[in-house]
């Protein structure tokens, strides 16, 4: 499993080896996608910052296992989107990769009014 660190602080955890979670992070959706998310108000990407790839800690592992037993399949992650689909389920299970977000998304305010 590995993290992504801006500017010192983990913000997510992906369960797929290094080359899939740089591939992952450092896309164009993601990379959009985390300029946009905030936490407690604050962008969690600023759009200049490092984005940094390294092993998870055994506390983040502990976290995202924690996070996918709990949510069953529900929750703040998100499956790979470079899946294509067509492939055999065990083929599917190999390609997945979940990502748990470290710290705490803001709700969409249009979410939270409906």
């Amino acid at each position: 499993m590995f993290t992504l660190e801006i500017d010192g602080t983990a913000v997510a955890v992906i369960n797929s080896d290094e080359a899939s979670a740089k591939d992952l992070f450092t896309c164009a959706g993601f990379k959009e996608d985390i300029r946009t998310m905030t936490s407690e108000g604050k962008p969690l990407w600023n759009g200049t910052s490092a984005l940094k790839i390294r092993p998870a800690t055994e506390d983040e592992i502990e976290v995202f296992e924690d996070a996918l037993a709990e949510d069953d399949g529900e929750g703040e992650y998100v499956e790979d989107p470079h899946h294509s689909g067509g492939a055999s389920d065990d083929e599917e299970d190999e390609d997945e990769a979940d990502i748990v977000f470290l710290v705490d998304i803001d709700e969409d305010e249009d979410e939270a009014d409906a």
